[in-house]
Parts: structure tokens; C-alpha cells; sequence
């Protein structure tokens, strides 16, 4: 799977800042070769480089070219996406379905992902060019999207589709029993020392914070922290008789 041999291609597009946008898209998402067909807006406009924020290199680096068959010539692939109606349009599949398919074959040449201008969106003759056609699942309401949300959209699915975004996982294991059971114990003698609770309450009240921490998991960094807070606690009720002051007793109900 090779992102460098993804090409998204505009045609006919209207607005500057949809251009700018869709280079921004592209960058969140790892594609970096684009081509304009015929554009009709000019896109070395201060706008449009605003709306690219820091994917200025993919808008200076573009390619333009007179005939959308020009521009995908060289593509093995060629994903155009609609979302009218027609005839010839009711074989379309979402970007993930074909996502698979148009990831193995940059392994071997390049693939176009195509869309139309913001007005009337991809024609006939761009679709008869086409070997695949999209639809962005959206409300039958208002199924018309935004070009660059379009880019986006199809992009994500693609990048979702290798596999290389990876979530972060917890720097520690989640805690053991009985560290957990340390935290408690502590957490239970600091609240009975700063007058949160009763003597003849705690135990009700100690199955109400467990039952609250155990909604998630508590990795050792987690409980580590919260054992220090179970020792501050401890310290400053200490500090406070030291001082001759008792704690407030907590009115809290069962």
C-alpha cells in the first residue's frame, strides 16, 4: 500500500477556499498529489493558501490539466464520487468498501480519486472515465457534500484502511488488587480524618467510591496518583489537629 500513488482530482472547481481546504484534507490524511482539471477559480490567491494552512507544498506542487482524461491517463485505478441519482450511477459503494481494493492496487501503479465541481458534481463523461463509483453515505435530506469535507471523507477511509494509525495505550499496566486495596485504605482513612465521613458510614461510603472508580479501568500511574492523594489528605488532616483545628464534618446522605 503506497499513499504517494493516491492522486486526487478536482474538476471544474469553483471556489478557492474548496481547493485550499481539500489540500489540508489531503495532508491530514497522508495523500499528496493533486491535479486540477480546468479549474475555474484562481488558486494562487491569498485565500486559497489561507484555507491550505500548512499543506501550502501539495497546492504549490499541483498539476492542472485541460481534460479529466489527461489527468487519470496513467492511473490504474480511477474512483469518481457521486451522489446523484441515475442509471448509471445505482453500482456505486462507499469509500470503505473500495478502500481495500484501491489500496492494493498503488502497489503497483497509481490510483485517481475524483471529484466534480461543487455545482453540478462529476457529468457522464467523467463517470465513463471512471472504473469505480463512490457514494459518501449522507442524509437523503441533504446528501450533497462540501468538495473539500468530500476529499476528506474518502481520504480517511483510506488512510482508516492501512492500518497505520495506532491509538496510544497506557504507559503502565492496568493496577494490580492490591495496590488498588492500598489506594482504598487510604483513601478511606483520609476521608474519616478530614471529617468527609463518619465512622459508622464509611464502609457505605467506601462501596460508593468503588463502585465509581471501577466504571474504567485504573492503570498504576492512575492509582499511584490517587494513593498520593489519599496521603495528602492524611497530612493535612494531621496539620490541622497539629493546629488545633477539627475538621467540619461533612453532611452527606447515605
Amino acid at each position: 500500500m503506497n499513499l504517494k500513488n493516491i492522486r486526487v482530482v478536482l474538476v471544474n472547481p469553483l471556489y478557492a477556499s474548496n481547493v485550499g481546504a481539500a489540500c489540508r484534507a489531503m495532508k491530514n490524511m497522508g495523500l499528496n498529489d493533486l491535479a486540477l482539471v480546468a479549474p475555474r477559480c484562481d488558486v494562487t490567491t491569498h485565500e486559497c493558501q489561507q484555507w491550505a494552512c500548512h499543506a501550502n507544498n501539495i497546492l504549490k506542487k499541483r498539476r492542472e490539466f485541460a481534460t479529466l482524461a489527461e489527468a487519470v491517463a496513467d492511473c490504474e485505478l480511477v474512483a469518481g464520487a457521486t451522489a446523484r441519482p441515475g442509471l448509471y450511477r445505482e453500482h456505486t459503494r462507499t469509500p470503505r468498501d473500495w478502500a481495500p481494493r484501491l489500496l492494493a492496487a498503488t502497489a503497483t501503479g497509481h490510483v485517481a480519486l475524483v471529484f466534480g465541481p461543487e455545482d453540478n458534481g462529476l457529468g457522464n463523461d467523467d463517470l465513463a472515465l471512471c472504473t469505480q463509483l463512490m457514494r459518501i453515505p449522507s442524509s437523503a435530506r441533504y446528501a450533497s457534500l462540501n468538495l473539500a469535507q468530500a476529499v476528506m471523507v474518502v481520504g480517511y477511509e483510506l488512510f482508516t484502511a492501512t492500518k497505520r494509525f495506532k491509538i496510544p495505550t497506557e504507559r503502565t499496566a492496568e493496577a494490580p488488587n492490591g495496590m488498588r486495596e492500598q489506594m482504598f485504605k487510604m483513601w478511606r482513612q483520609g476521608l474519616l480524618e478530614i471529617g468527609f465521613m463518619e465512622e459508622q458510614m464509611a464502609d457505605h461510603m467506601m462501596l460508593g467510591l468503588r463502585r465509581i472508580f471501577s466504571r474504567g479501568p485504573l492503570s498504576e500511574n492512575d492509582v499511584r496518583i490517587l494513593i498520593g492523594v489519599g496521603r495528602q489528605m492524611q497530612w493535612c488532616a494531621g496539620e490541622m489537629r497539629r493546629r488545633g483545628a477539627v475538621p467540619p464534618r461533612a453532611k452527606t446522605k447515605p
